[in-house]
């Protein structure tokens, strides 16, 4: 099996409104697949159909070979989910979280579970409720191993945490994702964490899959050039590939896919006094080319995994 999970024109409708559109994605086995997007970009529907939690308008996918409207149970052992929120029984104790989870599941490692809650240093009598969300994240995620999965999603598992919480939870699943064969997908609002574990990328804009492709291509394709003039800037400028272009006194930044010979010669044609090139991090390029003004953003084609 080359692809963990297919989806091929996955759409839904709320309300008349399309909030995932014709979604096409693949997430090969044994990556580490990041999906983003802006607050309503349509990440989190996306995953409530692909774990079959909401029923698609249109459109077909698979988990580990299999359509998502008739997983086998001996599939759904292989995939854990940790839902936005870690909603768990709040009157439970941890120690009855995990032996009630543990009922579902045939294959079960206690050694490990134990191993993370002692990482973690949380009590199996410690109560849900009383935890923080950054504990009740660990706990999910201690759960959600368990059954040592091939296939784990997780919908924004790090919302609400603060920073050394968030890190040292990214670095437990950083282990956990060095084990043979796994699979992750999952959604953050933390670019800097998706930076850290993903090696892959897929970006929603408005329901619609922009981009598909390795982390770094993503990364380095983006990139921001800024025009210095001797007087007034012009208003606007028309090179291949713009996203945006904003006005800064004497300056004109532009955002740009690629930066080729093309692009060069363009923005060369404005006549600018100076031509700055910037690299961007995963999160300034993911907000410039998220955040650009209402035009067809240039759209990522898939780019296939490496070998």
């Amino acid at each position: 099996m080359n692809d963990a999970i297919v989806t091929d024109r996955l759409t839904k409708h709320y309300h008349g409104r399309r909030v995932v559109d014709s979604l096409s994605l693949r997430v090969p086995a044994g990556s580490v697949y990041g999906l983003l997007g802006r607050n309503g970009a349509g990440k989190s529907t996306a995953i409530k159909m692909l774990m079959g939690m909401v029923r698609p308008d249109s459109g077909s996918a698979t988990l580990l070979g299999e359509e998502i409207a008739s997983v086998s149970e001996a599939a759904r052992q292989r995939i854990a989910y940790l839902a936005e929120g870690h909603p768990l029984y709040s009157w439970m104790t941890i120690g009855q979280a995990v032996e009630f989870t543990r009922a579902f599941y045939p294959r079960w490692n206690d050694v490990l579970v134990d191993q993370i809650l002692d990482h973690f240093e949380l009590s199996r009598k410690q109560r849900y409720r009383r935890l923080s969300r950054g504990q009740q994240a660990q706990v999910s995620l201690a759960l959600a191993v368990a059954p040592d999965p091939e296939l784990l999603v997780l919908d924004d598992p790090t919302l609400g945490m603060d920073t050394v919480v968030r890190r040292d939870f990214l670095e437990s699943l950083i282990q956990i994702i060095q084990r043979q064969g796994r699979t992750i997908l999952f959604s953050s609002h933390i670019l800097g964490d998706v930076e850290r574990v993903a090696d892959r990328v897929g970006i929603m804009v408005g329901g619609v899959l922009r981009v598909d492709c390795r982390t770094e291509t993503f990364r380095e394709s983006v990139r921001k050039i800024v025009l210095e003039f001797v007087g007034t800037p012009p208003d606007s400028a028309e090179v291949p590939g713009l996203i945006s272009c904003r006005q800064v006194g004497t300056s004109l930044e532009l955002v740009l896919v690629g930066y080729d010979d093309d692009q060069r010669i363009a923005v060369e044609q404005l006549r600018p006094q100076t031509i700055e090139v910037l690299d961007l991090n995963l999160e300034d390029a993911f907000i410039a080319y998220t955040r650009g003004p209402s035009r067809p953003l240039p759209k990522f084609a898939r780019e296939e995994a490496p070998c």
